[in-house]
């Protein structure tokens, strides 16, 4: 697997709900510096974005499922994110990118059935914005 495919593989992983790191494997990709900062910056972009538009699909099937014994997430928990969201608006996916509650609020714009163009927009924003800004931090810093 190359580096920017496995780049691309972490950042996916990152925004789903799964645990994944994919700010560690840009800046080590960056500091070798075999690869453009751009396309670095672009392969991480569209993985984490990929992986929150699978959260997104996620949202929309996940409410025939609740109230099951299985079902992941409690039903409080839903509430009470549905409640934040609607009180803070879809221009809480630009924070789409924090490492606490980010996949969360991609997940509930989905339940919530946010347009997915806007969804789209807003979360691609947030979560490329957080790379450019690592990876200029970085090569200001090596």
């Amino acid at each position: 697997m190359s580096p920017p495919t496995g780049l691309f593989a972490a950042a996916f992983v990152a925004a789903t709900l799964l645990p994944a790191q994919s700010e560690a494997v840009l800046v080590g990709l960056l500091l070798i510096g075999e690869f453009s900062p751009t396309l670095l910056v672009l392969v991480a972009s569209v993985g984490n974005v990929g992986g929150a538009v699978l959260n997104w699909l996620l949202g929309l099937y996940i409410e025939r499922f609740r109230g099951r014994r299985w079902f992941p997430v409690p039903d409080k928990a839903l509430d009470r994110a549905q409640r934040w969201f609607n009180r803070f608006g879809m221009w809480s996916l630009l924070l789409s990118w924090l490492p606490l509650g980010g996949d969360a609020l991609t997940v509930v714009a989905g339940v919530l059935r946010v347009p997915f163009w806007r969804f789209l927009v807003l979360v691609a924003l947030g979560k490329a914005g957080r790379y450019v800004v690592l990876a200029f931090v970085t090569l200001r810093l090596a």
